[in-house]
């Protein structure tokens, strides 16, 4: 199993293949990483590694965050994440994890948190139709009917109306690693992931 690595968004181009085709790719800086925590299922329950990634200076942690990256003699980073792992005996605390784990043509899946594009209507939302334009009409972009009247007389739970849009954390699985550049630790990959430029991602191979 391969491992998670954490990394960043840096932007969108586009490439060629030998056919001449276009691929819309987007390009991400992964690690390098450091094992800070191995999990095992006598010590915790289960099996899992946590990976540290993003060197800051150490006042920018809390006394309870030093301490436990401390604990391993690991300088100190930004974001911690786990991952589940079968094989925790492979791996040891301060390893260095880079893009070496993943091969060009490989699935993967990544999840960042998506664009937050603010307090929006239904139609930009959940792609409601909007009401008639002409004839005295008032409602063009109101939501409509939310609910019944006597019974039950309330609105239900789940009721799809306006409200804050993007800004969650998004899955999208088995996008195609395209070349892997292990000097710069660069991964490019086809499609779109989420977020913008410079979005914290976490990056894991597709089962």
């Amino acid at each position: 199993m391969t491992l998670g690595l954490l990394g960043n968004k840096i932007g969108m181009t586009q490439i060629f293949d030998e056919s001449g085709n276009i691929i819309p790719v987007t390009i991400l800086k992964i690690g390098p990483c450091v094992i800070t925590q191995i999990k095992t299922v006598l010590t915790d329950g289960y099996n899992a590694i946590q990976v540290g990634y993003g060197s800051v200076p150490s006042k920018y942690l809390t006394q309870p965050e030093l301490g436990h990256l401390q604990k391993s003699n690991i300088q100190p980073l930004k974001y911690l994440k786990e991952f589940r792992i079968e094989n925790p005996e492979e791996f040891v605390i301060g390893q260095i994890l880079n893009v070496e784990s993943f091969s060009s043509g490989q699935l993967i899946n990544i999840t960042g948190k998506s664009t937050g594009k603010g307090f929006s209507g239904l139609q930009k939302r959940y792609n409601f139709a909007r009401g008639p334009m002409t004839h005295g009409s008032k409602n063009h972009r109101a939501p409509g009917s939310i609910g019944m009247g006597t019974d039950p007389g309330r609105v239900l739970p789940g009721k799809k109306m306006a409200g804050q849009l993007g800004n969650k954390v998004t899955h999208i699985k088995k996008l195609k690693i395209i070349q892997v550049n292990s000097e710069e630790n660069i991964l490019v990959i086809k499609g779109s992931v989420p977020g913008k430029p410079g979005n914290l991602l976490s990056i894991s191979a597709s089962e």
